[in-house]
């Protein structure tokens, strides 16, 4: 058999990493790893969610051009990413937390600046119940909106947002799918997704509608630092790629005081997939101490991930969690007099606005 031939046999032998050492030597592995060959050749989950978004973006697009004549939003503010309204955001399921609970000291019958509002100060005003959408509350004391933990996953806040997210979901996100398979990747990108809006829900300003698959997206990225930790004397010139990891860590993190994205998202995200990444990923082990070493960290992580969703969720609609860690919203807010130094919500009641504390 010609080299040719072998690299053609090659990659449906790494598709089944289940065989035993005699069929598939860890010396295979190894060099499939550094080739880039996982277990299956295709990332259909991400294909399939990139292709989702950008349907979901056009509908973004079609639901501001009704309301206001254009996809994008000019008035009464330009949207900088090149997207919808604020307003129109929220309606279609962006993060926006007056949407999932009551809030406290804000009024029940709280208007908000309609979808078709162009006016600043605006002069089109409805209320909550109807610019969050999805038939509005059944009770309109008590907005329940659960589901925006999840449908700001799909969301963007402009073409901008939507081309970057899209761009490291093909590049890095597919990668990782084609390395874990498509169960564990679909756990582990949904399990980021939702537990960063989780922690934003929790800690960032209150009237900051949030949307993005980012967290979803940094959860997938936490699969590279877990790589690199597991497989340090594997990975070609690994200091290279933990400075490359760190830039793009900082970058990330720059991003999320953007208007619209939420470093809440991103950190939370990433944290998440740290623990989802170490349960799922498959490791080479070389040693019996380093194949113990795994296991272990593979049993200590499991329960953590259930722990944070738990407490964090009650956290949310039972407690108050700028009391809990009050300098934590300036992980994602840059303060200015225009949020009162972050204190502020971005809501503004009988013109004075709401504090968060």
């Amino acid at each position: 058999m010609d080299r040719a031939d072998a690299l053609e046999v090659q990659p449906a032998v790494a598709l089944s990493p289940g065989k035993d050492s005699l069929r598939y030597p860890i010396e295979q592995r190894i060099e499939d790893k550094k080739r880039g060959i996982g277990r299956q050749r295709y990332p259909f989950v991400a294909w399939t969610l990139t292709a989702v978004m950008v349907g979901v973006f056009i509908w973004e697009a079609v639901v501001n051009w009704k309301a206001q004549g254009t996809p994008f939003s000019f008035h009464p503010t330009v949207n900088p990413m090149l997207g919808p309204s604020t307003s129109a955001l929220i309606n279609v399921g962006a993060r926006f937390v007056p949407c999932m609970k009551q809030v406290d000291h804000l009024p029940v019958n709280f208007d908000f600046p309609c979808l078709n509002n162009t006016a600043n100060p605006p002069d089109n005003l409805c209320s909550m119940s109807e610019v969050c959408g999805f038939g509005g509350f059944p009770d309109p004391a008590h907005p329940n909106q659960w589901f925006r933990f999840i449908t700001p996953i799909f969301l963007h806040a402009g073409l901008v947002h939507l081309a970057l997210n899209m761009f490291a979901q093909i590049l890095v996100s597919a990668q990782v799918e084609r390395e874990m398979g498509s169960a564990g990747f679909f756990i582990l990108y949904f399990a980021a997704g939702i537990f960063g809006n989780i922690l934003g829900a929790n800690f960032a300003l209150l009237g900051s509608p949030s949307t993005g698959a980012s967290g979803a997206i940094f959860g997938t990225v936490a699969v590279e630092w877990v790589d690199l930790m597991f497989h340090w004397k594997i990975i070609y010139r690994p200091v290279r790629r933990l400075m490359f990891l760190i830039v793009d860590l900082i970058v990330g993190v720059a991003m999320g005081y953007i208007p619209f994205i939420d470093n809440f998202a991103h950190l939370g995200g990433l944290f998440m997939g740290l623990f989802a990444a170490v349960i799922f990923y498959p490791v080479i082990s070389t040693t019996k101490r380093h194949k113990m070493i795994t296991w272990g960290c593979r049993v200590a992580a499991i329960p953590i991930p259930i722990i944070l969703f738990v407490v964090l969720t009650k956290n949310f609609y039972t407690g108050n969690p700028y009391s809990a860690c009050s300098g934590c919203r300036y992980l994602s807010c840059f303060p200015t007099s225009a949020n009162n130094h972050c204190h502020g919500t971005g809501l503004t009641v009988n013109g004075t606005q709401l504090n968060s504390s």
